[in-house]
């Protein structure tokens, strides 16, 4: 496979940048000066250092945030894995940039900058049906990269072919390329699509090489029997694309163009010197192969919210990943990295506006 690496975008095949070592040890020696007990912020003390060393900066900030979310639909849904029909996920498309959706609320919170990518659904956009190739709209903007109305049913072939996987990995590198020409504080990737959870846990399953029940979740609601079929399905591909053992060849026989492209951005992000926030599981599966791609990734990484969907759990310990929420969400769409941003944006408050014992005149009780 890929007998022309020179068409993958290079943030696959060329080394990730390092953190800057000399700005996270000032930022480590500032958190000991500040007027408090050592390690008294638990987390959100690593999490400012962290972000200082991703941006360089001994006094992080968090005021621009990139939201990418990417929108595809999945061929496995003919193996009636859905409680939803595949025309939900256009429709679903018109309500972000409508405003009506989780995200598009959120976005509009954080004053933060919302774009959706269509990657290619079954049913017809309104805006495809009126003719406009992107669209702006009050809360977001729409790229349409369609690369096929969907992707194949993996439990019969791949799901992607070879140049239907490059062009998702070049979608979700150009939207980094987008964050980084917005100065962009932060990158958030979302998702939406009908069977996702499905091709998700297939993807995470090849990868930890685990098998599928513990891994397959509820996604849109599914419970006893159904939930037993959707497992059985995920098992069916397994079986199917054994040999499949290397990122992209997992990508191609059992992802979807969403959970490639995310993978890219977050690649592309880390590339480019921006920080992610990663969203829940889908989010993070696709975060686990970028990272078995280059490991290096995982220092850029930050992880928002531990989902409800099942497997999340395990996703997350195979990355030694510690989220920073968990409310019992498993909606997706970069809704529970969202809501995290608050949390950073307080990591970097406190850092930055803390007095030192020496500013203050407090005794450090040295």
């Amino acid at each position: 496979m890929f007998q022309s690496p020179h068409d993958l975008p290079t943030c696959w095949t060329d080394p990730l940048p390092p953190l800057d070592e000399n700005t996270r040890r000032l930022a480590s020696e500032r958190q000991q000066q500040l007027t408090k007990p050592p390690g008294s912020l638990g987390r959100l003390e690593q999490a400012a250092i962290q972000l200082s060393g991703q941006q360089g900066r001994v006094n992080p900030v968090i005021a621009q945030v990139a939201i990418s979310v990417f929108a595809a639909d999945h061929g496995v849904c003919e193996e009636d894995i859905s409680a939803f029909p595949q025309t939900v996920t256009a429709q679903m498309i018109d309500n972000f940039v409508q405003g009506g959706a989780a995200i598009s609320v959120m976005a509009q919170q954080l004053n933060a900058v919302l774009e959706v990518i269509n990657l290619g659904t079954v049913a017809d956009l309104a805006a495809q049906r009126s003719g406009q190739k992107s669209t702006d709209q009050a809360h977001g903007h729409i790229h349409h990269e369609i690369i096929a109305p969907t992707t194949a049913n993996f439990t019969q072939g791949p799901a992607m072919t070879e140049t239907q996987l490059i062009q998702a990995l070049q979608s979700g590198d150009r939207a980094a390329a987008r964050a980084a020409e917005m100065k962009a504080d932060l990158f958030i990737a979302g998702e939406m699509g009908i069977g996702n959870t499905t091709s998700a846990a297939a993807v995470a399953a090849a990868v930890l090489q685990q098998p599928a029940a513990p891994l397959v979740g509820a996604g849109t609601g599914l419970m006893g029997a159904a939930l037993q079929h959707k497992i059985s399905v995920v098992e069916r591909g397994l079986t199917r694309h054994a040999q499949a053992r290397t990122p992209l060849s997992i990508l191609a026989a059992l992802g979807g163009f969403e959970i490639a492209a995310i993978a890219s951005a977050y690649l592309g992000a880390a590339s480019r010197r921006i920080p992610v926030l990663v969203d829940g599981f889908i989010a993070t599966v696709a975060a686990l192969i970028a990272v078995r791609q280059q490991p290096e990734l995982l220092h850029w990484l930050h992880f928002g919210h531990r989902s409800q969907e099942q497997g999340h759990q395990q996703v997350l310990t195979a990355l030694n990943a510690h989220p920073l929420l968990d409310l019992e969400m498993r909606l997706g769409e970069g809704s529970g990295a969202a809501i995290a941003v608050s949390l950073l944006q307080s990591a970097c408050a406190l850092h930055n506006g803390m007095a030192t014992f020496a500013e203050a005149h407090v005794d450090d009780g040295q």
